[in-house]
């Protein structure tokens, strides 16, 4: 084998490593310019090339090391595609509250918008709909939901943490806190416009139509009236509710109970994939029936290990990190690439079809959402793009010997290492 083509190789540890010389044999960036990188000084973060000596923010540049100092392997213009959930508005009721990144707080974010909620011991996210399809996941606490399912029958539940609930669009719901201290949530709409300010809310609708219409409509008196609300709720506090049993009960009228179940129980779920590196778990309506709009996976990442270089050909991806420290390249069209670093609360964005992976930077696990406007959940991993070609072919692209490619995974394996 000649200098050039052993200095190109790829193993698996430099898969991990992310060096020039592995992306080049990725296909990411050509072997000349890879070449050129490692011979090329490049600055250090306490060279003087890279020092930053007038005004800054100290500790958010040390949050996102990456953009204070790219990797060599960073070029051109790369939309941002990050967002913390902790520079979001936060809207303040009494009984919780609420934040969100839309397309208006991530630009590159189209498809998918994101809620950050919660409820207090009691606390109501009041009866309402929405114009786009609510995918959720309990990220702390219990609460219990409630939905009308197309046949008008009632659907009572409680949920806990990990757990998952879907309502689609149209289908009206409520959300309340239960005891000990209520919960906090994650929501998922299949539309990066969708606004939290822009639901169809029961004492907003009451509030906007008048008393001798709300007479007529429910057969009471005009007087039975005068005490309806006239404003919006959105969240406001209530005692906590009791039995579930009772409330299914008095729910359920003559129609019965709904046989649709909004909710889903992970805790039920067996891990897709698991390797030493760490395990994927994925929903989608192959598995969660109601939820025919969003797929999910859920990621974790262990010290050291890394989601490997890969790629969604039918949707984009919504990432929501729910702890740990991560990086993550998004590789673009016309070489272009940028990699931007990641903690809990953040929102990362990935465009369908660009590849990218995500490293775990930190000392314990990294877990992370994937989320997809999709009834199914679809990606394509470098490895296994390139094992399944002539070998011929791909020695050729990359300049790799044969036993080289043979040491490459022959299959999807989502984390690494194997």
């Amino acid at each position: 084998m000649s200098d050039d083509a052993k200095k190109d190789a790829v193993s698996r540890r430099g898969f991990l490593g992310m060096g020039s010389a592995a992306l080049a044999a990725a296909g990411l960036i050509s072997t000349a310019s890879a070449v050129g990188q490692e011979q090329k000084q490049y600055p250090s973060k306490d060279s003087r090339s890279a020092s930053s000596p007038g005004p800054g923010n100290a500790a958010l540049d040390a949050q996102n090391p990456d953009s204070f100092l790219p990797p060599p392997t960073d070029a051109g213009g790369v939309q941002t595609f990050k967002y913390p959930f902790g520079l979001a508005h936060k809207r303040m009721q009494e009984g919780g509250w609420s934040r969100e990144v839309t397309i208006r707080e991530l630009a590159v974010s189209k498809t998918i918008a994101g809620v950050d909620m919660r409820l207090t011991a009691g606390g109501i996210r009041e009866l309402h709909w929405h114009t786009a399809g609510e995918w959720s996941i309990m990220l702390y606490g219990n609460a219990r939901i409630t939905g009308l399912d197309a046949e008008g029958k009632s659907f009572v539940s409680d949920v806990g943490e990990g757990d998952l609930w879907y309502f689609p669009t149209g289908i009206p719901h409520s959300i309340q806190g239960l005891g000990p201290d209520g919960c906090e949530f994650l929501l998922v709409f299949d539309d990066g416009n969708f606004s939290e300010y822009e639901t169809v809310l029961l004492t907003d609708w009451m509030a906007h139509t008048p008393h001798d219409v709300l007479a007529a409509n429910f057969e009471v008196s005009e007087q039975a009236m005068e005490k309806m609300v006239r404003r919006e709720k959105f969240i406001f506090q209530a005692p906590v509710p009791g039995p579930l049993a009772t409330d299914q009960r008095v729910s359920a009228g003559a129609l019965g109970l709904s046989a649709q179940d909004f909710a889903f129980r992970t805790s039920q779920l067996e891990v897709t994939k698991r390797t030493k590196g760490g395990e994927v778990k994925i929903i989608d309506s192959s598995k969660f029936k109601v939820s025919t709009t969003i797929a999910a996976a859920i990621v974790t990442v262990h010290p050291g290990g890394i989601r490997e270089l890969h790629w969604h050909p039918n949707a984009d991806e919504w990432q929501y990190f729910m702890s740990g420290n991560g990086r993550m390249t998004v590789f673009a069209t016309g070489g272009r690439a940028r990699t931007m670093d990641f903690q809990a609360g953040d929102v990362g964005y990935v465009q369908k079809t660009l590849p990218h992976y995500i490293q775990n930077t930190g000392t314990t696990d990294l877990k992370f959402l994937e989320m997809f406007k999709s009834s199914y959940y679809q990606d394509l991993s470098l490895s296994e793009w390139l094992t399944h070609t002539p070998p011929e072919l791909v020695i050729q692209h990359l300049g790799i010997d044969k036993a080289t490619l043979d040491a490459m995974p022959k299959e999807n394996v989502a984390v690494l290492p194997k």
